[in-house]
This record gives C-alpha cells, sequence and structure tokens, in this order.
C-alpha cells in the first residue's frame, strides 16, 4: 500500500508487516477527518475490506471527480468511458506527465501474477509504486478549484458508493458510515439531485451471458437507457453479481430491465 504526503511517499509492505502493520493504518483509512486521493478505489477498498476488515472511508476518487469536472465543462460521458489513471496523469490540466513504465509493470504482471510478492523490492517496484501516488495530491488540489457545490456532494457519495462497490455485506452496509447527505441550500434547488445507492444484483447460474448479451451488446443497451453505472466482478471476483450506482428511479430501473433479460421465457 502507497501512502502519499505533501513532503513524503511512504510504501507500506503487507506482505512482510501483516495484519499488525495494517492494523496501524486502519484508524487513518477509516477516518472521517483524514481525506484519502485514490484512482479507481473500488478493488483498493475491496482488498482493504476483505483481507484486513477496513472500511475505507472519505475518500476523494479522481476517476470519479473527473467525470464530474467534464460534464461541469458540457462534455457528457459515454458508457463505459472512465478515465485511467495514466491517461488523467497525461492530461495537461493535471500533470501533463508520461507515465510509460506504468505498463512495463503491467506487462510483467500479467506474464506473472506473483510479481508484486518478490522480496525484497527491486528498485523498478519501488519507482512505479511510488509512481502510483506521487502525483494525486497535485491532481486533488487541481480538482478541488474546478469542482463546484453540486459536483462536490456527488464526488463524495459516489465515491463513498465506489468504496462499497465489491465489498459483499450480509447487512448492507450497515456497519459502515453514513452516506453524506445532500446540502440543504443543493436540495432547496429546483432540480435538486436524487438520492444515489448502490444495489447488488445476483445473478442465477448460467444467466449471466444474457444480461452481457453477444460482445455485450445487452448490458450496453442498459447502460444508454438508464442513468446508472453498471459494474461486474469479472475474472477478479464476485462472478455471480451485477453492482449498480447512481439515482434511486435510474437504479430501480436498470434492475428491473435486468431481471426481465434474465427470466426464462
Amino acid at each position: 500500500m502507497q501512502l502519499a504526503f505533501p513532503d513524503a511517499i511512504y510504501l507500506v509492505d503487507a506482505i512482510q508487516g501483516g495484519e499488525m502493520l495494517m492494523k496501524a493504518c486502519k484508524p487513518a483509512l477509516e477516518s472521517t477527518y483524514v481525506t484519502k486521493v485514490i484512482h479507481d478505489c473500488k478493488r483498493d477498498s475491496e482488498a482493504l475490506y476483505f483481507q484486513f476488515g477496513i472500511k475505507l472511508n472519505n475518500v476523494v476518487d479522481t476517476q470519479i471527480a473527473y467525470t464530474l469536472i467534464e460534464e461541469q465543462e458540457g462534455r457528457k460521458r459515454l458508457p463505459d468511458d472512465y478515465i485511467s489513471f495514466v491517461s488523467l496523469l497525461a492530461d495537461p490540466r493535471y500533470g501533463g506527465v508520461s507515465y510509460l513504465e506504468k505498463e512495463e509493470v503491467r506487462i510483467l504482471l500479467r506474464q506473472d501474477p506473483k510479481f508484486w510478492t518478490y522480496r525484497p523490492l527491486s528498485e523498478m517496484m519501488i519507482r512505479a509504486a511510488a509512481d502510483d501516488v506521487r502525483f494525486l495530491v497535485y491532481i486533488y488540489r487541481k480538482m478541488m478549484e474546478k469542482l463546484n457545490a453540486r459536483s462536490l456532494w456527488y464526488l463524495a457519495v459516489r465515491s463513498a458508493l465506489y468504496c462499497r462497490c465489491f465489498c459483499i455485506s450480509d447487512n448492507n452496509h450497515a456497519d459502515w458510515p453514513s452516506l453524506p447527505p445532500i446540502p440543504d441550500d443543493i436540495s432547496a434547488e429546483k432540480n435538486a439531485p436524487e438520492e444515489e445507492i448502490l444495489s447488488v444484483l445476483d445473478v442465477p447460474p448460467g444467466k449471466m451471458g444474457r444480461v452481457i448479451g453477444r460482445r455485450g451488446a445487452s448490458i450496453m443497451s442498459v447502460k444508454e437507457s438508464c442513468n446508472a453505472e453498471i459494474f461486474f466482478g469479472g475474472a477478479k471476483g464476485p462472478p455471480d453479481k451485477v453492482f449498480l450506482i447512481g439515482p434511486v428511479k435510474q437504479v430501480r430501473k436498470a434492475e428491473a430491465i435486468l431481471r426481465g433479460r434474465m427470466m426464462d421465457l
């Protein structure tokens, strides 16, 4: 786990340090008062939750922030058009830095899935791990300058829902921190935003193909007709669930369509 501060970067070795070291980090990771800046926090949150019981909280997800800024400036995101960290870093508004080594590490990881388990860490591994977080504080500050009050609320609630996304819970995340409420000044507006939720839909055995469709055509049509984000566990799991995030009415609409696709005709 990499932690970047304005004046230093720390690499926390969860393999050698083990549970004791991660428990020492838990209060800060769960704190409401410490802001955590992450790019696409879903899998990071899942790993922290299932391996160490950490409920990642008070996160600013730069992938979400980027989309909100684009929408503020009149550019609409297409379904599944999520910016990668490499592309975000290359954007001159947020750094304009080339990160070619990231692709090299991805190739090595595909060749050897145990790449990050080897010790001691090589110079390349240390450099790549540090570079993953080195620029996040700068990007965060640039983004905060651009986001308006409405977008800041969307950022807070969607980041919180991203943190919960793959963290399957029997109690519907009742033991997680409450989601940020809609501020009074925004809820009083004529076109006030709707509450946003996370819904997890179970897919019966053998029905995932119907949900996704040939070459993804079925699920793409759902995404295009509903203002909700739809994610799958995929190869990393869980493989039998669909995760939906968005305004309540749009999520319920997507659920209804997906259940219809799963029905035996």
